[in-house]
Formats: structure tokens, sequence, C-alpha cells
């Protein structure tokens, strides 16, 4: 059986403790590959040529603010859970990130690992059942062009 690509998560944060702190917790914790950036604009600049299946970018950050990275990741890779995280609990910018750029969680510094890691989890099973969703979907659609085209042969044949 082909292996499959390991788990790529995206993380943007301007200061090098948090990137370090959650990329060695998911280090321990899981086989995920994470793509660690303090530039959200390097990050936008390199992220074409990266496959990702979950970003989580800091909320306050000195080139671009985090809701305005998540919008422009989600332009890119709209499947992808967004997740924000932030060190200030401010419920306006966070209702205005899940309505502006279809967050999929709010978290706060300083963060829980097990929380964490448990909305990463989801996240990705999330992303998961979508893409089977869409499978199946196109694997429907297949089906109801060939039974279309058996149709019109048998029409065909028997007009």
């Amino acid at each position: 059986m082909p292996q499959k690509d390991p788990i790529t998560i995206l993380l943007v944060d301007d200061e090098e403790m948090v990137l370090t702190s959650i990329k060695s917790f998911l280090a321990i914790e899981t086989d995920y590959k994470v793509l660690a950036y303090t530039s959200p604009l390097k990050a936008l600049d390199e992220m074409d040529h990266l496959n990702m299946d979950l970003v989580i970018s800091d909320y306050l950050m000195p080139e671009m603010d985090g809701i305005t990275f998540l919008g422009r990741v989600k332009e890119r890779f709209p499947q992808a859970p967004r997740i924000l995280l932030t060190g200030y609990a401010d419920k306006e910018n966070a209702i205005k990130a899940i309505n502006d750029v279809g967050l999929y969680q709010y978290i706060e510094k300083p963060w829980n690992n097990d929380d964490l890691n448990l909305i990463i989890r989801n996240g990705l099973e999330k992303t998961i059942l979508l893409k089977r969703l869409q499978e199946k979907i196109q694997e429907v659609e297949r089906a109801q062009q060939e039974l279309s085209e058996i149709q019109r042969q048998i029409l065909r044949v028997f007009a």
C-alpha cells in the first residue's frame, strides 16, 4: 500500500518561542510535519509551494494581523482549517475572524497543549471528512453521467 504524505501544519507566529513550543509539542505527540514561520509575508510567498492540511496563525504580528493572513490562506486553500492563536481575549476579533475568514477555532494564549492537540485533530478530521464527501459526490456524478449515456444509447437503439 502506498505511503500517504504526512499531515502538514503551517504555523505562523512572530514569536520564535511560540513556534518552538508548539513544534516541540507536536513532534513529541504526533507525526505531523510542521512548517513554522515568524513572517506571515514569507509564509504567503512560499505558500504556493506548500501542501498544507491546517493553518495556525497568531493574531497580532508586526507585518500583518492574523485575520488578514488567514483570509489570504482561505483564498488559496479554502479547505484547510484555520486556527487563530492570540494572547488577547477579544471576542469582537474572534467573531470577525469567524465571519471573515471562516475561522475553525480561536485559541487564547497561554494555550493548553492537550486542548490544542484535540483542536488540531478535530480540524484535520473535518478536512478528511470533507474530502471524502467531495470524492463521493464526484463518484455519484460520474455514475449519473454513465447512466445518462446508457439511457441515450438505449433510446437511440429502440427509437
